[in-house]
């Protein structure tokens, strides 16, 4: 077959063409994929090829007044794995527990980490010992998927002694996650569960860095593989607060470990907590890396209540150390003075309808002052001043002193007190219209029983009004600006008449009498209170109180000391309170002391 001459040429010419077009083509894409689009292809690849490993921050020291360690950092190690699916995650996890010892807890976690966020790696140890990290680094070949890395852990150095206020960290929960949405937080990191670890979490925590690490196209780690610079993770500012370290290493070896019991211990003019504790304690060193559930176990079953923080949110009936309140009430209505006495003197007893009322001593205190009924703590003195108030006004007076609210202490456990919040619909609510009489409420909510159930830290708050110009600080565990509010209506004579009357307390014929410090006066209040409950020789329970300030005048530390279920005789809140008064002013207790009133 022949083409004519025109046709060849128009051909080849039409060849030429398609063959220029398409190199232009093939010319623009490379010059687009290369030259127009070289970033975005580059850092594809990149992605590829490397994996971003999450390095977590080392959190903000918590120092105390002094600038002791709470809380610090040490060196410590995790274990992870990248997987590209559940089911190798499982088949690792398999092969691996032939080389470490892991729980079942251990495997289901890490499998629940996966499933939350699997473009994190499935962290398998969150606080591996420095043998097993050892071990794995020997069979590193065998798992190349496996992550070690030194990550900051966290310790308490002083352990059971801190545990009633800074907490511990713990890693996220879902509900954690949606409640701090667009906070920054992702799945697998630590965070404050209680305390000032909780309160503080926004400055504490730090900025998490990136490990960059290359991998095949099995997800399989290249050792010695080719990545880019690491994001150094960044730690968290210290806290500053303002407990004293010493005092409250001091009050963890008077408790010791057969003593349950709560402890506030503040500077009554700042609100600054010196000290808080709850007994018995609890070690939130046992959180780091996920608590045993044997050790949790042990808690949750001891009658004493370790995990119950008695300081915070214990609600206890003050028994006579409310007795100061009643007091207060009366002379802000002008009701009485200090030299004023009941109609009935005390013989032991006090008939009100057809009820006998006791007082805590059974022959009786004769006919007392105000000041006389303090010292003394006579029940039948205040019975007949908690009618002469009336309920109506024990109820508004208790509510203006702050005895149904919170004290606004910086950490995140406390509980509101138990108390009235108004009168008649309070009673008429929880009794019925007609199944209350105002009588026999007054005799109790006047002595500290009843309707009435304070936290350790609430009776501190009201206690460092008494020992100033009547101003009610809140409690403040970290350092900065004190915050005070004027709740107590009465003259700077008047204040000073009371704490001489409390002074009365811990001298002779008081009811803390052997408690007396040797070189410095202190203004105190023992209360003992109902528990109904009993002890293995029938013996009666009872919450027992004492709340004291030093130098009486003009205190520089209230002591606030609640110790449930001991017997009457046995009780010791006062012997404790002054000790731990008298380590803070480096001074002797004269004796030892059984509380009586």
């Amino acid at each position: 077959m022949s083409f004519h001459p025109n046709d060849v040429v128009r051909r080849g010419r039409a060849a030429v063409v398609i063959v220029c077009g398409v190199l232009v083509f093939l010319l623009s894409a490379f010059f687009r994929t290369q030259i127009m689009r070289n970033e975005q292809y580059s850092l594809q690849s990149e992605e590829n090829r490397l994996r971003q490993i999450p390095t977590a921050a080392p959190r903000g020291p918590i120092l105390d007044r002094n600038h002791k360690p709470i809380a610090e950092n040490v060196v410590g190690y995790s274990v992870a794995l990248l997987a590209q699916s559940e089911d190798s995650l499982r088949a690792t996890l398999t092969r691996l527990r032939g080389t470490i010892q892991l729980t079942n807890k251990q495997f289901q976690d890490a499998i629940n980490r996966f499933r939350r966020d699997r473009t994190r790696p499935a962290v398998i140890i969150q606080d591996a010992s420095f043998d097993v990290v050892s071990v794995l680094e020997e069979h590193r070949i065998d798992f190349p998927a496996l992550i070690i890395q030194s990550a900051p852990k966290r310790i308490y150095p002083d352990g059971e002694a801190v545990g009633a206020f800074v907490g511990y960290i713990n890693e996220i929960s879902e509900a954690e996650l949606s409640k701090l949405a667009g906070s920054g937080y992702t799945p697998g990191q630590l965070v404050g569960k209680t305390g000032l670890e909780k309160q503080y979490e926004a400055q504490l925590r730090g900025r998490e860095g990136v490990q960059f690490v290359e991998v095949d196209a099995r997800n399989r780690i290249v050792l010695n593989g080719r990545t880019r610079e690491d994001v150094t993770p960044q730690e968290g500012p210290p806290l500053y607060t303002n407990i004293d370290l010493d005092l409250q290493e001091y009050i963890h070896q008077l408790f010791a470990d057969t003593l349950a019991g709560a402890v506030v211990a503040m500077i009554p003019k700042t609100g600054e907590v010196l000290a808080l504790y709850s007994s018995p304690a609890v070690d939130p060193n046992r959180w780091v890396g996920g608590v045993s559930s044997a050790y949790y176990d042990s808690l949750n079953n001891d009658p004493r209540q370790p995990l119950y923080n008695k300081a915070l949110q214990g609600q206890y009936p003050p028994g006579s150390t409310f007795k100061l309140a009643t007091a207060v009430i009366a002379l802000q209505d002008s009701l009485i003075d200090f030299k004023t006495r009941m109609p009935q003197p005390c013989t032991g007893f006090y008939y009100f309808g057809n009820r006998v009322w006791h007082c805590w001593r059974k022959e009786g205190h004769g006919s007392l002052d105000l000041a006389g009924a303090i010292a003394q703590s006579c029940d039948v003195y205040f019975y007949q001043l908690g009618q002469k108030i009336t309920l109506s006004r024990l109820v508004g007076g208790g509510i203006g002193l702050g005895f149904d609210k919170k004290t606004g202490i910086d950490l995140p456990e406390e509980s509101r007190p138990k108390f009235p919040t108004s009168f008649p619909a309070y009673f008429n609510q929880k009794y019925g219209p007609r199944g209350w009489t105002p009588g026999e409420k007054e005799l109790n909510l006047a002595i500290g029983q009843g309707e009435n159930a304070q936290t350790v830290v609430n009776m501190a708050r009201f206690y460092s009004a008494l020992a100033t110009d009547g101003s009610e600080p809140t409690p403040m565990i970290r350092q900065g600006a004190p915050k005070r509010a004027k709740t107590i209506s009465l003259t700077p004579d008047q204040l000073v008449e009371l704490r001489k009357a409390m002074m009365g307390v811990v001298q002779e014929g008081g009811t803390a009498a052997a408690a007396a410090i040797k070189g410095v006066k202190v203004a105190g209040k023992t209360g003992t209170a109902q528990t109904l409950k009993y002890d293995k020789n029938g013996k009666p329970l009872y919450f027992a109180w004492f709340a004291g300030m030093a130098p009486a005048e003009d205190p520089t530390i209230v002591v606030v000391v609640m110790v449930p279920n001991v017997t009457f005789e046995g009780a010791t809140s006062a012997g404790l309170a002054t000790k731990i008064i008298a380590h803070y002013l480096h001074l002797q207790v004269a004796n030892t002391i059984q509380n009586t009133g």
